[in-house]
């Protein structure tokens, strides 16, 4: 009925057809299992054919990555997340941190009636979010500056554990000064594992996307990650079609003749 989450385990539960799992993050070490987790079997039992019961313990360095992307801390051990791994991922927290029975078979009862809201991570959005010429972006001021319609806004969605985001980086900046006194052109990040967007799910980093003034059109930016490519297609107005045209005209002119 509760499957502990470990090597041999995870491609059974991820991969299984159960895709919402009652998450218990837990110390052996502190006796959690016994005390909070066992006395969940019979709930465990009702809710067999929707909800997988899965641990996962805090006393595993290996586990550090799935606290991260809950945006927790094994301080907050013992506690419960649970998350629907459809194509539209969700994450839920409950209200409190009762782990009793009674409050758990509540908090599952409301998922499966749909009258859970989304748990979204969010940071505080930082003094000097502006004073760069790549803005930083946070959930709470993602719209306003995103979807300003007056402008187009081209945002690098990161990880700060990703490899090729760090090579990105230089380029980046360079993008940003380049367009720092642009009034139609903002370049912007978000730390895309510390805040999440109701309207927007990412997937795999960097993914940028361009969100075009005038309609909010997004875009997404698909080719080369070199600055010339860029400015290109930030001068297009997302336009891929012109850049590819532009390529062309300068292939011929300097190529062919």
């Amino acid at each position: 009925m509760i499957v502990e989450f470990n090597h041999e385990s995870a491609s059974k539960i991820f991969g299984g057809s159960i895709k919402s799992h009652l998450l218990f993050f837990v110390s052996k070490e502190a006796g959690h299992i016994e005390k909070y987790v066992d006395p969940l079997k019979d709930i465990a039992k009702d809710y067999r054919e929707d909800i997988l019961f899965v641990t996962i313990s805090s006393d595993e360095e290996e586990h550090q990555r799935i606290f991260e992307f809950f945006g927790m801390s094994k301080e907050e051990v013992p506690t419960i997340r649970l998350i629907r791994l459809e194509e539209d991922m969700a994450k839920y927290k409950p209200e409190s941190n009762d782990l009793s029975a009674s409050t758990i078979k509540d908090f599952l009862q409301k998922f499966m009636d749909g009258k859970l809201k989304q748990h979204l991570l969010a940071q505080e959005v930082p003094e000097d979010w502006d004073k760069n010429p790549v803005k930083v972006l946070v959930a709470s001021n993602f719209d306003d500056v995103a979807l300003d319609k007056s402008k187009d806004v081209l945002v690098e969605f990161y990880a700060p554990w990703c490899g090729h985001c760090k090579q990105l980086v230089p380029i980046y900046d360079q993008l940003g000064e380049k367009f720092k006194d642009n009034e139609n052109i903002v370049v912007a990040k978000i730390d895309a594992t510390a805040n999440e967007l109701e309207h927007t799910k990412i997937s795999s980093f960097p993914t940028i996307k361009l969100y075009r003034k005038g309609d909010n059109k997004v875009i997404d930016y698909n080719l080369d990650r070199t600055l010339d490519e860029f400015v290109k297609f930030l001068e297009a107005g997302g336009d891929v079609s012109q850049v590819i045209i532009v390529e062309k005209c300068f292939y011929f002119l300097f190529y062919k003749n």
